[in-house]
């Protein structure tokens, strides 16, 4: 603690300091001019600012400033690029600071546990060595402007059903070798000036309450030195997230349980050095606001030249049948309203409003067009006549698909993997009138492609940003050539899953421990449609010259085709498998290298303890034994392979280890498997019942039991819906989400997020009723 900060709060009362800590409105802590304390101002920004000047919401209802839109982090972690997301964070940074921001809040490095999860395309990859060094990147770049970051959602937030008051039950190894290590990456080498806890419960102990999350894992194991703040309304109990190290309580507005942190210093039961920690990191942070460099105005050229350089690295080739492409801009037809109306963001709090924006449509002006569907993927039979029509007529036919702006976003989660089934049949239909035809998807995930022996090529765009199009043109054409690879495996169905049965539930038992993605694909011997790590491109590459001294792992990559391109080298580490349970291989190290015909390159890497490492009682620890060092171009296409003996400590598989389902693989983990792995029983939350109703529970799930709750949750869908000209369209995903965000969101969540619109005893009192206790929510309600 600097002695600026000492001196200031050694001026302050105990409730000063309390108050600090809870913000001032929807994006500001609180100023407190008295002691020389600025407010600080905050922006979300995955991709881009959304900063809003006039009115404030969480779920981008209200205009926000024009900013960059730039790939969404599907596409941008597609690139496998450090660089390029360096730059991209430079420049969101310098967005935010021309608007007066002082943290934009992103990075999201959560893992991608399931392909349903509405919120994938923020998100890097299945694997923490992709998302660890993706979000290094960003933050470093961001961070370089003068602008602070929030690293986000800390942890264990992989779905958005029930995500304010859910509970993600994973076991100790699973945490520490597959959902933390990427910000366990980031924080070490790039020091984000925040880290924003997420929703959930994590084994019971919601993120915001967490003391060994907050304080055990981030300050003390991994050296943390910023400020934590809630995710908006994440904040559950002021005294317990105290107490763990949770600092800033956003949104503000509320006083909510400010008392109950006062009562508890005076009683005790809260030191008050907590509350001064606490405080003291919001007071650093504010200080912090001085010095940034606000008020400049940023080239928005510049930047959209940008987002489409990282389109166009961030794009994946999935298919390229009989080298159909790179092809004639002359000799096509675009097929498909996304070709004119483009997805290339996903909904919620990250939602841009674009500087500018370019379609397929605006990037290719006079090639033959027909939507073939509408916005929301439907077809007629006279949509696809035209559609059939069109592709005749033309040498190749272009159709633009994916999944419309209704299957993805923040709030929820996607029903199912299937694309519309309009969309599906648009293609068919397409494919059977030309048999040269090229499918572009817009998707922020994976999605089942069962028309892929039908089209000749698939260029998977992701959501691709405002320059989307233009860089969607370049690839088809070959102005530019496609060098990104997937940072997800893309299954054949659902079914092929293996948390299908296990995400989308309130209480969400991750069962499959470390099988997610990849590591249980390649373990299991499933076949899938895509693997991890999977790309091609108009060139090709050899592999050749793999040494192994020591740590130290070279090898020489070569472009042996006619065309420039880039090319990411994925270093796997397979493990021995004689004790405790694990992946065939993992992703331990990658590089991109860009290459002229005939040119060579020889790669780097440097292996330490950690990728050899298991989590294990209590601590890391490296088994000894012959590991083999693989390298290729995805998971299933290794093209080099050695080997290394690692020295280490014996690891005998635990007894319930053997023939257990994390041995087999065989159909599902049953329940005694997970409580072999997690070491305890399957944790479970009792069924709602009138009486027993509280804070944590939402109207959404007491309004079928109780009256008072059903004319609550009326009354909020009612008030949304007068920004969408008073209808109900669940059809729309902003309205849907805010509706989730809002009504399913606990009583207690619903206060902090008002900015004190939804006062604490309004909240106490309808509970009350809703619990059949009237003349007490009465009391309540007239509270003061």
């Amino acid at each position: 603690m600097n002695e600026k900060v000492t001196a200031i709060l050694s001026k302050m009362t105990l409730e000063e300091k309390i108050s600090l800590c809870n913000g001032a409105d929807f994006w500001h802590s609180k100023a407190m001019e008295q002691y020389g304390i600025p407010a600080i101002t905050m922006s979300d920004g995955p991709h881009g600012v959304r900063c809003q000047k006039n009115g404030a919401d969480m779920l981008g209802v209200n205009e926000s400033e024009p900013a960059t839109c730039f790939p969404t982090a599907v596409t941008s972690g597609a690139t496998w690029d450090a660089a390029l997301l360096e730059a991209e964070g430079r420049a969101i940074g310098e967005e935010g600071l021309s608007y007066g921001v002082d943290v934009v809040l992103g990075p999201g490095v959560n893992i991608k546990r399931n392909p349903l999860c509405g919120r994938n395309f923020e998100y890097f990859s299945e694997d923490p060595c992709v998302a660890g060094a993706m979000g290094t990147a960003w933050v470093q770049g961001v961070q370089s402007s003068g602008a602070g970051t929030s690293l986000k959602h800390f942890a264990a937030n992989n779905q958005e059903y029930k995500r304010f008051n859910g509970n993600s039950q994973v076991d100790q190894r699973t945490m520490r070798e597959l959902y933390l290590p990427a910000f366990e990456a980031v924080v070490k080498n790039a020091q984000p000036e925040t880290v924003m806890c997420s929703y959930p419960r994590i084994n019971n102990v919601h993120a915001s309450d967490n003391t060994w999350l907050l304080t055990e894992v981030l300050r003390r194991d991994w050296g943390f030195e910023g400020l934590v703040v809630t995710d908006w309304g994440a904040l559950c109990d002021r005294v317990k997230a105290m107490h763990a190290g949770c600092d800033l309580s956003m949104p503000g507005g509320s006083n909510y349980m400010e008392d109950w942190v006062a009562a508890a210093v005076k009683d005790g039961s809260l030191p008050e050095s907590d509350v001064d920690a606490c405080a003291a990191r919001v007071i650093a942070l504010a200080l912090k606001g001085e010095s940034r460099p606000k008020g400049h105005a940023f080239d928005k050229d510049a930047h959209n030249a940008l987002a489409q350089k990282i389109a166009e690295n961030g794009a994946v080739l999935l298919k390229n049948e009989g080298g159909i492409l790179p092809l004639d801009a002359g000799d096509i037809a675009l097929i498909g309203e996304m070709a004119r109306t483009m997805r290339y963001q996903g909904a919620g709090s990250s939602h841009i409003n674009a500087t500018k924006l370019t379609t397929l449509c605006d990037a290719l002006p006079g090639v033959p067009f027909a939507a073939g569907c509408d916005v929301k993927g439907a077809v007629t039979e006279e949509s696809l006549r035209e559609a059939a029509e069109t592709a005749r007529k033309a040498k190749i036919a272009v159709v633009c698909a994916g999944l419309p702006d209704i299957y993805e976003s923040e709030g929820f989660d996607r029903e199912t993997m299937a694309m519309p089934e309009g969309h599906n049949r648009l293609i068919e239909t397409v494919a059977a009138a030309n048999p040269n035809t090229v499918v572009v998807l817009f998707c922020g995930c994976a999605v089942e492609t069962p028309w892929l022996d039908k089209v000749k090529a698939v260029l998977y765009m992701g959501l691709p940003g405002q320059a989307g199009g233009a860089a969607a043109a370049n690839l088809l054409t070959g102005k530019a050539n496609p060098c990104g690879k997937l940072t997800e495996t893309w299954p054949l169905c659902y079914d092929d899953v293996p948390s299908r049965d296990t995400f989308g539930k309130k209480v969400t038992h991750y069962k499959e421990g470390l099988y997610v993605g990849y590591r249980y694909y390649d373990k299991a011997g499933k076949a899938v449609r895509f693997p991890f790590g999977y790309g091609l491109s108009y060139t090709q590459f050899a592999y050749t010259d793999l040494k192994i001294e020591g740590r130290t792992v070279t090898v020489t990559v070569t472009n042996n085709g006619t065309a420039a391109g880039a090319e990411v080298v994925q270093l796997y580490v397979a493990p021995p498998q004689n004790g405790l349970y694990r992946p065939a291989k993992e992703l331990k190290a990658f590089a991109k290298a860009a290459l002229q015909p005939g040119e060579s390159k020889t790669l780097t890497f440097t292996l330490d303890d950690r990728s050899f490492a298991v989590w294990c009682d209590g601590g890391w620890k490296v088994p000894m034994g012959s590991y083999e060092v693989l390298v290729g171009a995805s998971s299933a296409d290794i093209r080099l392979r050695g080997t290394l003996a690692v020295d280490g400590v014996s690891l005998a598989a635990p007894d319930w280890q053997k023939g257990s389902w994390y041995e087999t693989l065989q159909g599902l983990p049953t329940d005694a498997d997970f409580e072999a792995l997690y070491g305890a029983p399957l944790q479970s939350d009792p069924p709602l019942k009138k009486g027993s109703f509280t804070m944590e529970d939402s109207s959404m799930e007491m309004k079928d039991l109780s009256p008072i709750m059903m004319q609550m949750f009326k009354g909020t869908e009612s008030t949304i819906a007068k920004s969408f000209g008073g209808k109900a369209d669940y059809g729309d995903p902003t309205f849907k989400m805010m509706v989730m965000s809002g009504a399913d969101a606990p009583l207690r969540a619903a206060v902090l997020s008002s900015c004190g619109a939804f006062p604490a005893n309004l909240a106490e009192g309808m509970l009350a009723m809703a619990n059949g206790h009237p003349l007490n929510g009465v009391k309540k309600l007239i509270k003061k």
